[in-house]
């Protein structure tokens, strides 16, 4: 006991406290961070939050009556969603041909269409090279304007 009398005073440094809770992970609830979150975006003022209330009523409500009218009308969702994928796929249609008919010019598109697997295997073989010599070109047209920096 009269050992422990005989140490010298211990006081831990001023920035200690500090350094220990930076490595104390505190965990904080969901719900706690959700609210606060939320608390940032309400309006300050009363008549200001009784105009948001009234705005995402409104909201709300034509969001309901929109999703209701979607499950009552399933069909009609159904057909204008079809309509809008087969618009979709048209146009990416149409946009291969011109890239394939650019790239490959007449004779390959024709080449293309006749259906021997050994002509589109040259055709898709020659994009491929073309390609492969314009990513060379350009890194090579890269690396020398570097250089000459």
């Amino acid at each position: 006991m009269f050992a422990l009398d005989a140490l010298p005073d211990f006081a831990p440094s001023v920035n200690f406290s500090d350094r220990v809770m930076s490595q104390v992970q505190v965990f904080e609830p969901w719900h706690a961070a959700a609210t606060r979150t939320v608390a940032q975006f309400v309006p300050a003022t009363r008549p200001a939050r009784i105009a948001a209330g009234f705005g995402a009523a409104i909201t709300a409500g034509l969001a309901t009556a929109g999703a209701t009218w979607v499950v009552a009308r399933a069909d009609m969702a159904f057909i204008l969603t079809q309509l809008g994928a087969e618009g979709v796929r048209e146009q990416v249609v149409a946009a291969s041909n011109d890239v394939a008919s650019t790239v490959l010019g007449q004779p390959g598109i024709a080449a293309m269409q006749s259906g021997s697997p050994e002509m589109a295997a040259i055709a898709v073989g020659g994009f491929v090279a073309i390609v492969g010599m314009g990513v060379v070109g350009l890194r090579a047209l890269a690396t020398a304007s570097r250089r000459a920096r």
